[in-house]
């Protein structure tokens, strides 16, 4: 394996953590901020890129880290190494209330796996951490998504985190049409637009926004409960659920 083969650990269920295990030398890349705790004999060092080509010149690990950039992650990545004797832990946690997804890059197509902008969470150290383009423009400028993906490759774990329940889709020369935001991660086998989510009536007042996501072909896709745009519009002091705390069956009446 060109990665390293880490042991880890899913803890949780509403608000999820992982706990990763190292062997001695063995590292695991995250976010910067990502770490929750590190057991002693663990260091860690921040550098610009995910350490997957080490003999990459400064050039090319600028560029490289550049191009996180885009997708509004820092420049810089936090590597976690085990220097102690035996086997040592340390734990990751996301952003933002939700589960966390470990994917087998060694079982994706191409070892390759399709992810939202700010999906990544950690990953065994070997894995590539970089930028795609959505293949459509108006899916990236209309759909919520985002023109410009993540892409992880490699042969390790992967670790993606995702808002609210998880739903693992495996579809097979299917067509599978998605609430714009909830797609987290997908196989590169599968195909991805935005179209219309019908006529103009559905379209303004059907509640479910004015687009909708397309996933076609045979592969997988994880999909999100609670993508953070929604978590935020809930918890806004204006937002949807503003007054629902205080409602009763005589509405304003009791108020």
């Amino acid at each position: 394996m060109r990665s390293h083969e880490i042991d880890y650990e899913i803890k949780g269920e509403s608000i999820q953590i992982v706990e990763v295990e190292l062997d001695p030398r063995e590292t695991v890349v995250a976010e910067a901020g990502a770490m929750l705790f590190m057991e002693d004999g663990i260091s860690f060092e921040t550098k610009m890129g995910d350490g997957s080509e080490p003999n990459q010149g400064f050039l090319g690990k600028l560029v490289s880290a550049g191009t996180r950039v885009l997708t509004g992650e820092s420049l810089f990545m936090t590597h976690f190494t085990n220097h102690g004797a035996g086997k040592k832990k340390v734990a990751f946690s996301a952003p933002y209330p939700g589960t966390v997804i470990p994917i087998d890059l060694q079982q994706s197509p191409n070892q390759e796996l399709i992810v939202q902008k700010d999906g990544f969470l950690c990953a065994a150290l070997g894995t590539k951490v970089s930028i795609t383009l959505n293949k459509r423009l108006g899916s990236g400028l209309i759909g919520g998504e985002g023109f410009i993906l993540q892409k992880l490759q490699g042969d390790g774990m992967a670790f993606v985190h995702a808002g609210g329940t998880v739903i693992e889709k495996q579809l097979n020369n299917e067509t599978l049409r998605i609430d714009t935001g909830c797609v987290v991660a997908f196989e590169p086998t599968l195909d991805f637009d935005i179209q219309s989510a019908g006529g103009l009536k559905s379209m303004v007042f059907g509640g479910e926004g004015m687009f909708l996501a397309t996933m076609k072909g045979t592969g997988k896709v994880w999909l999100q409960s609670m993508p953070i745009r929604k978590l935020i519009q809930a918890i806004a002091p204006y937002g949807k659920n503003s007054r629902k705390e205080a409602s009763s069956i005589l509405g304003d009446f009791l108020e």
